[in-house]
């Protein structure tokens, strides 16, 4: 069966990529239509490697009717007014902002991690894809947790820029350029120069002094794992690109060696692990950029707990953390539901 699809946000970074890996993964469509703001109406997109050409049309004016997905990666802004909408034309919404996350009645879904859970998307026609850096870490975690039980898990987070979209990728450009030829620095999308510098700073500050990525982490996990597990993270924007990398630490409540989490890794759909005690035996951001899988490596033994594992986990966020998981939402949906009611 083959569907009618919608990207809306088709213009920006998780947009364009959601059309990229949508044509890499074959999904069967039968129509597709790019929608965006009113500012990129007429513009033409390239839609896969035949070179076809999508002309961008006018949410302000687009009619859901007759679609059976929509893809929106288009921040909460766009997606308060118009998901509604969308689904209830009957066009079933897979948003990837932070809106509708922790909605009950919205399953929040991870495909290898809790495929299950989409089977509550008709109480509002709407599903909604993690945040980035959530995504990646609960891959890692789910298969673990089934093994042996996870306690708590405390994670550092270094993000990459174009989690802040086309705008943060610009002022790293802008600013390391400017440190080499010796022009001023200005800094527009972060709070703090970003080239050749962190900063332990991603979304708002509340009022316990986390920020609001750091309480996604929290929440998110716990919804997506259906556990009470305890997490505590900070969250930090580093000058790359592209892919997110995190130093997660794991508490659990059966012993479990690291040669049997190797095992579990390896075997762990949607996992790549590269484990070698040797120089550049693991995996950094710049390889894994373009890729699906998440990356795991430098799994090692937490020895200041009964029952504890580090590892290190990397993954491209504009894919995994964003549009293909996205996109892995959208064929779940076809393979459990959408094909049955045809």
């Amino acid at each position: 069966m083959a569907y009618k699809v919608v990207v809306v946000g088709a213009t920006g970074s998780v947009g364009r990529e959601m059309l990229n890996i949508l044509a890499e993964r074959q999904f069967p469509i039968a129509e597709i239509a790019a929608v965006a703001s009113g500012r990129s109406q007429g513009d033409m997109i390239d839609f896969g490697e035949a070179g076809q050409e999508l002309k961008v049309q006018n949410i302000e004016h687009f009619d859901f009717t007759g679609y059976d997905i929509a893809l929106f990666a288009a921040g909460s802004g766009p997606a308060k007014i118009y998901a509604p909408k969308a689904a209830a034309a009957g066009c079933t919404v897979i948003d990837n902002s932070s809106l509708f996350r922790m909605d009950h009645d919205v399953p929040l879904i991870v495909p290898e991690v809790n495929p299950q859970a989409i089977d509550g998307y008709k109480r509002r026609n709407i599903i909604a894809n993690p945040n980035c850096s959530t995504a990646q870490m609960v891959v890692a975690l789910k298969p673990l947790h089934d093994a042996a039980t996870i306690k708590r898990v405390v994670v550092s987070t270094y993000q990459s820029v174009s989690g802040a979209g086309k705008a943060g990728m610009d002022e790293l450009f802008e600013q390391t350029r400017a440190v080499f030829v010796g022009d001023p620095k200005t800094s527009s999308k972060f709070t703090k120069q970003i080239a050749f510098n962190v900063i332990p700073h991603i979304d708002s500050f509340m009022d316990d002094g986390s920020t609001k990525e750091e309480w996604k982490m929290v929440v998110e996990t716990r919804k997506i794992m259906a556990a009470e597990i305890e997490v505590t993270a900070t969250c930090v924007r580093v000058p790359v690109f592209v892919g997110h990398s995190e130093a997660i630490n794991i508490e659990f409540e059966r012993p479990l060696s690291v040669a049997e989490a190797q095992r579990i890794l390896r075997e762990a759909p949607g996992i790549m692990l590269i484990d070698k005690r040797e120089d550049g035996g693991y995996i950094t951001p710049i390889e894994c950029v373009g890729e699906y899988a998440t990356y795991i490596s430098r799994v090692r033994k937490d020895p200041t707990v009964p029952h504890g594992l580090n590892l290190w986990c990397v993954s491209d966020n504009l894919r995994k953390g964003a549009a293909l998981n996205a996109v892995q939402i959208a064929e779940l949906l076809g393979r459990r539901h959408l094909q049955k009611a045809a």
